[in-house]
């Protein structure tokens, strides 16, 4: 019977990630000295109930928090929070501008062209790794040769 739960937890598991796809995970590249980087995504949830992006990690970097851009009377202000909350069968953008990841205390400079580990924890989903693709410094758009992950 022990075998059957373990089966099932493991079924539960695997179903539940793949509801969630990440699409072109991006990242900006930083100038020499910098102790902070942008990060951006599509995150698509396929499943029948809204799922949550709670945490992510890196190795590039010490901490990497969740922000949004506010207009505070005429002013654009960063701010952390929480979580994301995915849509059932919708998708949620992270683009410069908006909802961001902050990338904190960068271990070195991200360059242009290599791939950074990702490691993204949702409520349901659990955690999903992917691979951030480093663009031009400044860009504005995820990359032009950037696969689907």
């Amino acid at each position: 019977m022990r075998f059957v739960f373990v089966f099932l937890s493991l079924v539960v598991s695997f179903s539940a990630q793949a509801q969630i796809q990440i699409e072109k995970p991006w990242a900006r590249a930083t100038a020499p000295g910098a102790k902070v980087a942008g990060g951006y995504m599509v995150i698509r949830n396929a499943g029948s109930a809204v799922d949550r992006l709670v945490s992510v990690s890196s190795p590039a970097a010490a901490k990497v928090e969740l922000h949004v851009h506010l207009n505070d009377n005429g002013v654009m202000k960063m701010r952390e929070v929480p979580g994301y909350d995915v849509p059932a069968k919708g998708a949620f953008e992270l683009k410069p501008g908006g909802a961001h990841l902050m990338f904190m205390d960068i271990k070195r400079p991200f360059k242009e062209g290599e791939k950074l580990p990702v490691m993204l924890k949702f409520e349901k989903a659990g955690e999903v790794s992917a691979q951030f693709l480093v663009g031009r410094m400044g860009g504005s758009t995820a990359p032009m040769d950037h696969a689907k992950h």
